[in-house]
């Protein structure tokens, strides 16, 4: 079992019941969990707060994940950013390694893959 007590994790998620379930897959890990629901929020917090991860979603009102994650990267060029999104098409992808996401994963989400994902950015 991953221990991440001492870890914060950002989860940029405008649907609330995406939030719970990622929330729920990573409770057993202790990290301690913020949740943001639009770029502007995203970027803001990692001005205030010492994130170690953030889990971005792509589709977002206000600033979208990608838009937000060029901003974030400007400020804190080595913060892990997962992509994840709903929308599973190749370019996504690209779009998204394109403004300095880490990583990508599609909805929906695996437990065990999201986990897995995580642990190559938390040590």
């Amino acid at each position: 079992m991953r221990n991440w007590e001492d870890k914060i994790v950002v989860i940029a998620e405008d649907e609330q019941i995406n939030f719970l379930f990622l929330k729920a897959v990573l409770k057993p890990t202790k990290a301690k969990i913020i949740w943001t629901k639009t770029g502007r929020e995203t970027i803001d917090i990692c001005n205030a707060e010492p994130i170690d991860i953030i889990l971005m979603d792509i589709k977002m009102p206000d600033l979208n994940g990608l838009e937000a994650t060029i901003e974030i990267k400007k400020i804190f060029p080595n913060l892990p950013i997962i992509a994840q999104t709903a929308y599973a098409m190749e370019e996504d992808e690209e779009a998204s390694m394109e403004a300095g996401c880490n990583d990508y994963i599609t909805k929906p989400i695996r437990p065990d893959n999201l986990l897995t994902i995580m642990s190559k950015y938390l040590f």
